[in-house]
């Protein structure tokens, strides 16, 4: 069985890079820096559906992502969640988070409608981001 994205995170994110597991792709929300990453082994709903080897290896490139949020956006909190209420594809939201952001202090979902980037923005964020993931991950 061959990986394939859900339609819904194929609309709305960019593709970044893919890892040793998991895909990373940028939420296209201005608003926060905000990474999913998609473990690429298909039929999986949730994080406990990952052999124990395999989630010690997507979670060690989560953290190495939320490592990423901080130092290139001083991320003042970095938030970590796998809810899948409406893509069932397991996915990992890391979101970077401001006591100045738009929901803060509370969860970013259902706050705030999405404000894509422009061509120009994505286009530098994409870059940079896949240089920075790239290379602290290996």
């Amino acid at each position: 069985m061959t990986f394939a994205l859900h339609e819904r995170l194929e609309a709305d994110t960019l593709f970044i890079t893919d890892l040793a597991h998991s895909r990373v792709l940028l939420m296209n929300d201005s608003q926060y820096p905000w990474l999913i990453l998609v473990p690429r082994y298909q039929g999986l709903r949730d994080l406990h559906d990952l052999s124990p080897n395999k989630l010690a290896e997507v979670m060690e490139e989560v953290r190495k992502v939320s490592e990423v949020l901080v130092q290139d956006f001083r991320a003042y909190k970095v938030n970590v969640a796998a809810l899948g209420n409406m893509v069932p594809q397991l996915h990992i939201h890391v979101v970077a988070r401001f006591e100045n952001d738009p929901a803060w202090p509370g969860p970013i979902w259902g706050v705030h409608p999405a404000i894509p980037y422009n061509k120009e923005e994505c286009t530098k964020l994409r870059v940079s981001l896949e240089a920075a993931i790239g290379s602290g991950i290996h």
